[in-house]
């Protein structure tokens, strides 16, 4: 009984060892896919210090072709007080 089962466990762990195996050299023979670019996303620059930055991630200021995108609040502060003048 005891003879049976550990024959058992050991046709186990040898057939499991054989089949990772074979997994594991038919995922290595695969052709590995190129791994998709970055999507590029648009800068905008801003107008007092030059800084490009993500749209999304700027302060703005203004409406449709007015509007204009800050790295920082200094930057849009010095803007309001140039257009000011």
């Amino acid at each position: 009984m005891i003879v049976g089962l550990i024959r058992l466990l050991f046709v186990y762990f040898v057939v499991r060892a054989v089949l990772r195996l074979v997994r594991g050299i038919a995922a290595g023979m695969q052709t590995p896919s190129a791994p998709k670019p970055p999507q590029a996303v648009p800068l905008v620059r801003d107008p007092v210090c030059g800084t490009y930055v993500v749209p999304s991630a700027a302060l703005s200021e203004g409406t449709g072709s007015r509007m204009r995108f800050f790295c920082s609040e200094n930057c849009r502060r010095a803007y309001a007080m140039k257009i000011a003048q």
